[in-house]
């Protein structure tokens, strides 16, 4: 397999594994082909080599810098702004880990310490508030994992995970 294709295998493949964790499959494509690139790319390079719209490419080269996977930078003498992502794989873990937890764990905890407040004595009640305390129970446990794996360092990580 010649390089060319192997990075068109990678950005197609980092894609589809985007999609598949609920990231918009442009924007992994987007971030794959910064993590693979050895010199910042310019948004006019990043929709010609993915053949994207310059607005699919602004949008989603803006959540990617929300998200902290990719940077802007600027080369001296030249006016356009040129993006570059994150190459420490634990570090995009930990990035992808937090902003997942802000943006998907926290709102159900929340959602479930409002619900959980439900009035009523009766047995469906009951059963109800139940349920929302043991899904609470296990959002709470995720949140505290994630909390965990975001402040460890990668080798510590992975000795605790092998014992």
């Amino acid at each position: 397999m010649e390089l060319e294709e192997a990075k068109q295998r990678f950005i197609q493949g980092w894609g589809q594994l985007g999609a598949s964790w609920g990231i918009n499959r442009t924007m992994a494509q987007i971030q794959a082909l910064l993590l693979i690139s050895t010199k910042p790319l310019s948004t006019d390079e990043i929709m010609e080599k993915l053949m994207i719209s310059r607005g699919n490419a602004n949008m989603n080269i803006r959540d990617l810098i929300a998200w902290g996977l990719v940077y802007k930078s600027f080369i001296p003498g030249d006016r356009k702004e040129y993006y570059y992502s994150e190459k420490s794989m634990w570090e995009l873990a930990k990035k992808v880990s937090r902003e997942r937890k802000k943006r998907e764990l926290e709102p159900l905890v929340r959602m479930l310490d409002e619900v959980k407040a439900v009035k009523g004595n009766d047995d469906e009640t009951k059963a109800f508030r139940a349920l929302a305390e043991d899904v609470r129970k296990m959002a709470g446990r995720a949140e505290s994992m994630l909390d965990m794996v975001t402040r460890l360092e990668e080798n510590v990580f992975f000795k605790w995970l092998t014992k």
